[in-house]
């Protein structure tokens, strides 16, 4: 079985980071699973998250006052779900559900900034 470092390291978006950083990050982490239709995040929420795609398909939404919610981008294995997490207010900009089983990585963004404060230069690199 594949610890959080191991999945991560294998991640595209984590390949060729620092390995003391891999295991850094991946303290802040939990594998987590959603069902097809589920809701992942809402749109306005709290971003105390970001997630690792490691499998499936996950809809990207947006919504504006008496239109239907659109979806503006589909997401998969290997992509990157949440970056308000990174940026005050750290809310949601769009919500997110999954079109298939998806299988993710949770990273705790508190965790995660907190550790980035701490080594700057793992914030820079990351």
């Amino acid at each position: 079985m594949k610890t959080i470092e191991n999945l991560l390291e294998d991640h595209p978006f984590f390949q060729g980071l620092n390995p003391d950083y891999l295991d850094t990050i991946s303290g802040c982490g939990k594998n987590v699973v959603f069902n097809e239709g589920d809701t992942i995040m809402k749109e306005g929420d709290p971003a105390n998250y970001f997630f690792v795609i490691r499998h499936g398909l996950v809809s990207l939404r947006a919504h504006a006052p008496g239109q239907p919610t659109v979806t503006i981008q589909t997401l998969q294995e290997g992509d990157i779900l949440g970056w308000s997490w990174l940026f005050p207010p750290w809310k949601w900009q769009f919500g997110a559900r999954a079109e298939t089983l998806v299988r993710l990585i949770q990273i705790d963004a508190k965790c995660l900034r907190t550790k980035c404060d701490n080594n700057p230069a793992m914030g820079y690199e990351l």
